[in-house]
């Protein structure tokens, strides 16, 4: 079932390409109404802020890097970025926008993927609630393995707030890790949602060999900072 439902997944990301950043923006089906909406962007900068603080490094490499929201605040802090993502939808608009020679994009499913060299920083966002519970500690491995010794990691990810999804979703903490998403023209998919607290997060990363610091936003973000140890 979950290979299909991982698949499933890969699918909803490639279809979902020209609406993704309609879900970061706040328009169309992800209009929450002004407050709301000021809310995320408020929150959205604190994390940006966050990041920028780690100042200057050398090599990055950021997975599931989407259409290059989060990959435009990196190349504010790297010489040199690895994005990769299993979408070759979501790169072509990540490539087009930033269109910068400092970027190198790779297409893996990141869950096939093996690391073949190490960075200095190692990002993502909104991905890891996205790895199935089984699949966790492996990927963490990898991510250890991609970071040299003494390098850092900075991830993000969603908090519990039923305002952060599209209008014609219904956003239920229930416990089921498997969430139907649907699209503007109707297709519907299903995915991984997981939906981390701060102690789980952060035992996570330390049995990954991470010394990290977890932080949370009021409503929207869940954002972690972490050195390889």
């Amino acid at each position: 079932m979950i290979d299909k439902i991982l698949q499933q997944q890969i699918e909803y990301y490639r279809a979902r390409a020209n609406e993704y950043d309609e879900w970061f923006y706040r328009v169309g089906r992800y209009d929450r109404g002004e407050e709301n909406n000021q809310r995320w962007f408020n929150e959205i900068a604190i994390v940006k802020d966050a990041l920028h603080k780690i100042g200057a490094v050398d090599d990055i490499l950021e997975l599931a890097s989407g259409t290059g929201i989060w990959t435009q605040e990196l190349l504010g802090i790297g010489k040199k970025i690895t994005a990769i993502d299993a979408s070759e939808e979501v790169i072509a608009i990540n490539r087009s926008k930033l269109d910068s020679p400092s970027v190198a994009y790779y297409i893996f499913d990141l869950f096939t993927w093996q690391p073949d060299a190490e960075y200095d920083l190692v990002f993502f966002a909104f991905w890891l609630s996205h790895v199935p519970p089984n699949l966790l500690n492996a990927f963490l491995t990898k991510v250890n393995q991609s970071v040299r010794v003494g390098g850092q990691i900075f991830m993000i990810d969603s908090r519990f707030e039923p305002t952060s999804t599209a209008n014609n979703h219904i956003l239920e903490n229930d416990g089921n890790i498997y969430k139907n998403r649907k699209l503007n023209d109707g297709q519907e998919f299903r995915i991984v949602k997981i939906f981390y607290q701060p102690d789980e997060l952060q035992e996570k990363l330390k049995q990954a060999g991470f010394q990290a610091e977890i932080k949370m936003t009021d409503n929207y973000l869940i954002y972690a900072y972490g050195i390889k140890v």
